[in-house]
């Protein structure tokens, strides 16, 4: 919250006097140091130069996006920050655009037989490519049917949010994103059903109207509605979901279940994440969180009726967000968004042995994927899951890790202490090469996956090390929290 009482003493962060200025590139990329540094997010110029000491993740980070657009760079570790928020005393201005004259001068000219579009120009995208909807009704019922034009995968794709009578639909599509968007023209009842054809790629949601009779149009378009966009470009959607229960997993780990809307339809898919959004003290705090199940044995199939979410979290005193979060009490609301992630099943399809390498709670898409790797994934013979703490008190769900590594054979799990007991037999220290080089082995004919995930300095050393075993960039995963 330093930051939060510096940018608001009056200071002049910009060092502009309050004027705001249209930057071009070429004045972007003279702000490239330590001393003077802008970068640009989303078209919008900040002088973060008195961010630098402020910032979590140290000057180095910061400096990454130094004179550059460093929009996909923020994305990649903070798209869950309300930038905008926090930095508004350090807007610059706004990125100029280029003129049509010197768009054109960046297109070479068509090739002498007209074959071989220009190199720079992106083709368009194709528009039968693009899903599409249509409707139908019934006297009590108003049914949306969205095609999607390809396999759907069966792992939570949908999200349907209907509030006040608008409907919010989107559809995941890898990294992209269908949405509806549409305040319906009839009062409708609260509650919606989603019927998803996987394999032809159809999904079907039905509302039921308020009062039977023939409607003469869906309703009115809002906002992004019918688009096919990159999800990275949508802004977070978050509605208001209630704590319906809090179970404790240790002495400072909890288990808050929420509860969603009831007419919100969604499940997040393994290893992807929701933010959880907050006023404290003034100010918009926002932090990202990844569902469990309620227990490591529980089906990885979705129930159309189970959606609560569970979120393992470990509750820091001297935390910004976390005190907030224990103290509310059943029945208190929170905002929460869709899914978030860049992790895809794809590569495990034809993985034999998936070794998972978690600190602390960096466990949370640890679980559910070993789930879904022992009931869903048949090529996977071996999961091995190295799980690092500090001391014995804190590992977290050890009691179903043991029970799961007896009764399952393809299952293994190890722990890793830092600060141990006298008594403790297991392995000792921090993450180092020997270690690795002693759990991360590659049988004869075996295809090997890794994941990582844990505080970023864990993080990123570990990844380090697991690519000096030999282990490819397409090998491994890392979770960024």
């Amino acid at each position: 919250m330093d930051w939060i009482r510096f940018s608001k003493s009056g200071k002049d962060l910009t060092g502009l006097r309050g004027r705001l200025i249209e930057v071009t590139k070429e004045e972007l990329q003279k702000h490239n140091t330590r001393d003077d540094c802008w970068t640009c997010i989303r078209g919008m110029v900040y002088n973060v130069t008195p961010y630098m000491d402020y910032h979590p993740g140290g000057e180095v980070e910061l400096m990454k996006a130094a004179g550059i657009d460093g929009t996909d760079l923020f994305d990649q570790v903070h798209r869950w920050v309300n930038y905008e928020s926090m930095l508004k005393e350090c807007l610059v201005g706004r990125m100029a655009t280029m003129t049509t004259t010197a768009i054109k001068a960046m297109i070479p000219p068509p090739s002498p037989t007209g074959l071989v579009p220009p190199t720079s120009v992106a083709p368009p995208r194709d528009k039968d490519s693009q899903p599409r909807y249509d409707w139908f009704q019934t006297d009590a019922t108003v049914h949306l049917v969205v095609y999607a034009k390809r396999k759907l995968p069966s792992l939570g794709c949908t999200i349907v949010d209907l509030d006040a009578g608008v409907l919010r639909l989107e559809v995941l599509l890898g990294k992209m994103s269908y949405m509806i968007h549409l305040r319906l023209a009839e009062e409708v009842e609260g509650n919606v059903a989603v019927h998803t054809a996987f394999k032809v790629g159809k999904i079907q949601v039905t509302i039921r109207k308020q009062a039977k009779g023939k409607w003469t149009s869906l309703g009115q378009s809002l906002e992004f509605h019918n688009t096919f966009l990159r999800k990275k470009d949508r802004a977070l959607y978050l509605r208001d979901c209630v704590l319906v229960s809090k179970t404790e997993v240790n002495h400072n780990t909890h288990v808050f279940r929420l509860q969603l809307p009831h007419g919100t339809v969604m499940h997040v898919p393994v290893g992807k994440h929701v933010y959880l959004k907050a006023h404290i003290q003034d100010t918009e705090v926002v932090r990202p969180y990844t569902p469990v199940d309620q227990n490591i044995a529980a089906t990885s199939h979705y129930s159309s009726q189970e959606s609560d979410l569970y979120l393992m979290i470990k509750v820091y005193p001297d935390g910004v967000f976390t005190p907030h979060l224990n103290s509310l009490r059943i029945g208190d609301h929170i905002s929460v968004s869709g899914p978030e992630g860049t992790f895809s099943l794809r590569p495990l399809h034809d993985v034999t042995v998936l070794y998972l390498l978690a600190a602390g709670t960096g466990f949370t898409p640890m679980a559910r994927l070993i789930t879904l790797a022992r009931q869903d994934i048949d090529t996977i013979r071996k999961i091995k899951l190295l799980f690092f703490n500090r001391r014995e008190e804190d590992i977290l769900w050890r009691c179903q890790l043991d029970a799961l590594a007896a009764n399952d054979e393809r299952f293994l799990v190890e722990y890793v202490l830092s600060e141990p007991c006298e008594s403790w037999t297991g392995r000792r220290g921090p993450v180092d090469e020997s270690m690795l080089k002693d759990f991360l082995n590659k049988p004869d004919g075996s295809k090997c996956y890794v994941c990582v995930c844990g505080p970023t300095a864990f993080t990123e050393l570990t990844i380090g090390l697991v690519k000096q075993q030999g282990f490819r960039e397409e090998e491994l995963h890392a979770f960024h929290g």
